[in-house]
């Protein structure tokens, strides 16, 4: 499948996995149709555990090498020795930080969290959303963050979500594992891509975070367990809410085509 018009992506999510699980299908359409993809993540350093698996999940979506805000998890000191947790973070301080990869890489569309924290609220999920808000349209204004770089506003800002209709399948797992679902209206989402074309790589980018996959309760562990064709009906589908600035016709900068 062809689509040589797709924008360029920049996806900003809140730890190493959530890219996988919620906008690796349109990362990986974008790389296949020659558009330039990235991912900055905002909990996790370099030199944590779970960095090389997020080295190899982005490879195996073409997003390139890592970015990472270098942030503490909420629940895990580990994951940033030495640095505040991202909810702790200076919220200038990360925005800062956001923005400069937003001029860096210059994208044209970008794709985080919902404002709901993605089905079980995780306050990472929840701040990162916040954050990317911000840097998103800083990052078009040349009177902040000037050390930031020269300014670059991208064309749109989607958050990745899971309306109510799409989450038939994902309710059962999550809640005897004690995980909330907090799922959105579906008049709340404005894109539904169908990314089939792409499942086996989806799923080859998260089973590359090894670690979660090993683990009982962490979502890709869960769809580790599960009979095939009941994973590829959860993960085949991915739903986002355009947020800003809202669509018009002929609007080069959609999701998908």
């Amino acid at each position: 499948m062809n689509h040589p018009s797709l924008p360029s992506l920049l996806g900003v999510f809140a730890h190493p996995d959530d890219e996988s699980l919620l906008a690796d299908g349109v990362l990986a359409q974008h790389h296949a149709a020659g558009a330039r993809t990235c991912v900055v993540t905002a909990a996790w350093a370099a030199t944590s555990r779970r960095a090389p698996e997020l080295v190899d999940a982005l490879a195996v979506l073409g997003a390139g090498p890592p970015r990472l805000l270098g942030y503490g998890d909420a629940r895990n000191p580990e994951s940033a020795p030495g640095q505040p947790r991202l909810v702790d973070a200076p919220l200038d301080e990360a925005v800062s930080r956001l923005v400069t990869h937003l001029r860096a890489f210059r994208p044209d569309v970008v794709v985080g969290h919902d404002a709901v924290g993605q089905l079980t609220g995780h306050p990472n999920h929840l701040h990162t959303h916040r954050i990317t808000l911000l840097a998103v349209e800083a990052a078009g204004l040349a009177h902040l963050y000037p050390e930031a770089g020269p300014t670059w506003q991208p064309g749109a800002l989607y958050a990745a979500t899971h309306p109510e209709s799409g989450v038939g399948l994902l309710r059962p797992l999550l809640e005897p594992a004690g995980k909330s679902v907090l799922a959105v209206p579906d008049s709340y989402v404005t894109t539904s891509a169908d990314v089939t074309p792409w499942a086996d790589a989806k799923w080859r980018a998260i089973l590359a975070h090894r670690g979660e996959v090993a683990r009982e309760r962490p979502l890709p562990g869960i769809l580790a367990r599960l009979p095939e064709a009941d994973r590829t009906q959860i993960i085949q589908t991915e739903h986002f809410t355009r947020l800003t600035p809202g669509p018009t016709k002929g609007d080069p900068a959609q999701l998908t085509r």
